[in-house]
């Protein structure tokens, strides 16, 4: 259907346009082998073996930590979890759920076991897009598509289990088969979708990388640092800084802004705060907008690709990464979080989705 997004209308498709039934319809006949078991690949597995599709795990044993999840969410050695080269023999749809550095890695290995007519599924196309840096170049007589879900593994099984599911792009770079659009489209329902839209890999890639060093990560975190630190400048002890800056918004504003939008955020609100939102808004997107140009055209000249790439395939990245995490899990603004969210009450439904989405991330991995 067509919808009106602010002034230009956009094609999405929605579960009742594109059914459950009519999936499994396409995806009879098809073995869905998800590749890598660490952020994005649990949720999507798990959710499309709850649709009931026929679905195996590939996932190296050397990684202990993922094999033993992958056993301890239910999936049989020998039966439904091999390793890497085996699951993608058997499969005929073969999804690239692991890291993009990764991707890179064991491209070698998979490539010799795409079939006549196989698909290569990707939720990133980080490794399509940028192939002069990844060496990721599909075989002509295979189907190449993309299911990329808005959001971080946790919230695609976290969306799941409510019924509501979560938004994500699809695109095809290429249809051997003559059939990659509605393999792409049963996959992306198989996978939980709330309704898909169409994309291209270059402008998945290019607005999932902007959107992660920006607002949905890079930019946030940044934001909140800064004024976290005027406030105890300022004399205000951490936990009012921490609930004005990080708990307020998380809690409560963010939860309006979901629900109807952003004027309908400030419409309720007071109108003090109704004052100052509208007069600094432009102030701070005057000053970050030459901040987001820039990234974007890193983004665009493979630049940011390049320092992924160099970070991530490094024997001590694991290492590296923890130790930067580590200085933002032990800094005072995020001790103060920890311990505003020791105050919350525990319910049962938090406590159960909790056991049951586990740690996946907001990666690719």
């Amino acid at each position: 259907m067509l919808i009106d997004f602010g002034g230009e209308k956009e094609e999405v498709i929605t579960r009742e346009e594109f059914t459950m039934e009519k999936a499994h319809e396409v995806l009879k006949d098809e073995v869905i082998a998800v590749i890598g078991y660490g952020v994005q690949g649990p949720a999507q597995g798990l959710n499309m073996r709850d649709n009931g599709f026929k679905i195996i795990i590939g996932q190296s044993k050397a990684f202990k930590q993922d094999w033993d999840r992958a056993v301890d969410d239910g999936w049989v050695p020998g039966e439904t979890l091999f390793d890497i080269e085996e699951a993608c023999e058997k499969a005929t749809v073969i999804q690239m759920l692991i890291s993009d550095a990764a991707q890179k890695a064991v491209w070698p290995t998979i490539k010799p076991h795409l079939k006549d007519g196989d698909a290569l599924y990707f939720s990133h196309g980080f490794s399509i897009v940028y192939k002069d840096q990844t060496g990721v170049i599909p075989p002509k007589n295979v189907d190449v598509i993309l299911v990329a879900p808005k959001g971080s593994g946790t919230s695609v099984r976290r969306n799941f289990l409510s019924g509501a599911g979560i938004n994500s792009s699809f695109a095809v770079e290429q249809d051997f088969t003559g059939k990659a659009e509605q393999r792409a489209i049963a996959l992306g329902i198989a996978v939980g979708s709330g309704y898909l839209f169409p994309t291209t890999f270059q402008n998945e890639v290019f607005s999932d990388l902007t959107g992660e060093r920006g607002v949905l990560m890079g930019a946030l975190a940044g934001i909140m640092e800064a004024q976290y630190d005027v406030l105890r400048k300022n004399g205000h002890s951490p936990s009012e800084a921490f609930n004005e800056t990080v708990e307020e918004l998380t809690q409560s504003l963010i939860r309006l802004v979901d629900e109807n939008g952003m004027d309908w955020m400030y419409a309720n609100c007071s109108a003090t705060a109704q004052r100052g939102a509208l007069d600094w808004k432009p102030k701070f997107k005057e000053a970050t907008l030459p901040v987001f140009n820039e990234l974007y055209e890193r983004v665009k000249s493979g630049a940011e690709t390049k320092r992924v790439l160099e970070a991530t395939s490094g024997d001590n990245y694991k290492d590296l990464l923890e130790l930067e995490l580590s200085e933002i899990r032990n800094s005072e603004m995020w001790r103060a979080g920890q311990a505003s969210r020791d105050l919350r009450p525990k319910t049962p439904e938090a406590q159960r989705v909790q056991s049951t989405v586990g740690t996946t991330g907001r990666g690719h991995n």
